[in-house]
């Protein structure tokens, strides 16, 4: 059969497709443009998911539907000022910060065992006050001063991370004293995220596969041993295994997480129709925020939000492979680590994936205390990203362009 021109298009379209694709790609700013984009998508919803998820429980509290929504709306006030300024810091200023920023979120965390300052939440005493309405939580500064922590050590180790002692001494020990001192506030979801950083961090750095299985184990019963110290937990873990059958105890919230999740569809229902917000789902504006994404958008909207996770892991992966500073490589890896995993484990827990342990998703969930790290941490990632080879320069004339630089004479 003869061949038109015609058939020929589609072919060609795709050829168009996937070099302006490759082009984008060699971009210097690139991964500068994924991060801020990203940034600023999730952000943006997760201050339209915590208007509809909370306005409910919010008039019912505070007598106003917005008042949760404005709380929040504060802090990404607050948070996005921080990033901006984050991106033009120096690289030598965040290096010096890192060590002091792991000793004042270490003691901030000690101060949550003092009687008066610390304050019990939900069973766990990790958060700290200092009068008024005012409240924090030190561990959610721990994540980010850990990250910038451990990068910093082990750049400046170098060559000596091929003997395995200096893979584990001090970073180790210290790391697991935070760790120790969160857990020691009942705060188990916590504890785990910081776990996952510290084996990211090692994982990066080389070290062997066999020091992971060994532990992988230990941490696994650790956790179980903890777990189960607590009726509160053991019911978590048992709404776990089947919620359904401890649906009026244990079960309860990951019951109703399913059911927002089920009754959402392809499309879902349409934004601020949620049932499930009605006092259905406990938490549906801080750790169960996904499911109100799935029954509100559907699963469209989770899979855009995995997607949206997806490129802010790629864009933090390209900026640690191109960069040769090898700071930048440890710190924007460890970023992705933290982040990325912090959103896997919430995400498998309203899954029903993975036991209810009260994590918030990154920039969606409410909550200022893990909100305004998480814009410090994407702060550093956009000027981690200036590290690749042209970006300065890039964005230097980009910056004139804008700035209304007239050109050359004779250009």
């Amino acid at each position: 059969m003869a061949t038109t021109p015609d058939s020929h298009l589609p072919s060609a379209s795709t050829d168009t497709l996937r070099v302006a694709i490759r082009r984008t790609l060699e971009r210097p700013l690139t991964s500068y443009h994924i991060v801020l984009g990203v940034a600023a998508l999730l952000l943006a919803l997760g201050l339209l998911m915590v208007l509809s998820a909370s306005s409910v429980s919010s008039l019912r509290e505070y007598g106003s539907s917005y008042a949760i929504f404005l709380r929040q709306a504060m802090w990404v006030a607050i948070g996005v000022p921080l990033a901006w300024v984050t991106s033009r810091l120096p690289q030598r200023l965040i290096r010096y910060l890192s060590w002091p920023a792991l000793v004042v979120a270490s003691v901030l965390i000690a101060l949550t065992y003092v009687p008066g300052l610390g304050v019990l939440v939900n069973g766990n005493r990790n958060w700290i006050s200092f009068g008024g309405p005012f409240q924090f939580q030190p561990s959610e500064l721990a994540k980010l001063a850990l990250v910038l922590w451990l990068a910093d050590v082990y750049a400046r180790k170098g060559r000596l991370l091929q003997e395995w002692r200096h893979l584990v001494v001090p970073m180790v020990p210290i790391s697991l004293f935070v760790v120790a001192l969160v857990i020691g506030q009942g705060d188990l979801g916590t504890a785990l995220v910081l776990l996952g950083i510290i084996l990211g961090m090692l994982w990066i750095v080389g070290a062997p596969v066999r020091l992971f299985g060994a532990t992988f184990l230990v941490i696994g019963v650790g956790a179980f041993a903890i777990a189960t110290t607590e009726q509160e937990r053991v019911a978590r873990l048992t709404g776990f295994l089947d919620p359904l059958a401890e649906y009026g105890d244990g079960g309860w919230q990951a019951s109703h997480g399913f059911f927002a999740l089920a009754t959402g569809g392809l499309w879902g229902r349409g934004i601020g129709a949620s049932s499930q917000k009605w006092g259905g789902l406990p938490e549906s504006h801080t750790d169960y925020i996904f499911a109100i994404i799935g029954e509100e958008f559907g699963l469209f909207g989770t899979l855009m939000v995995l997607a949206l996770f997806a490129m802010l892991a790629y864009a933090g992966i390209r900026v640690a492979s191109r960069t040769n500073d090898p700071f930048v490589r440890y710190a924007s890896a460890g970023i992705v680590v933290w982040l990325l995993g912090q959103a896997v484990i919430n995400i498998g827990m309203v899954l029903g994936l993975l036991p209810v342990i009260g994590i918030p998703l990154p920039l969606i969930s409410y909550g200022g205390s893990a909100l305004v790290p998480t814009l410090v941490a994407l702060g550093l990632l956009m000027s981690f990203a200036q590290t690749e080879p042209g970006a300065r320069a890039a964005l230097r004339a980009r910056r004139k362009r804008n700035a209304g630089t007239p050109a050359p004479a004779g250009r």
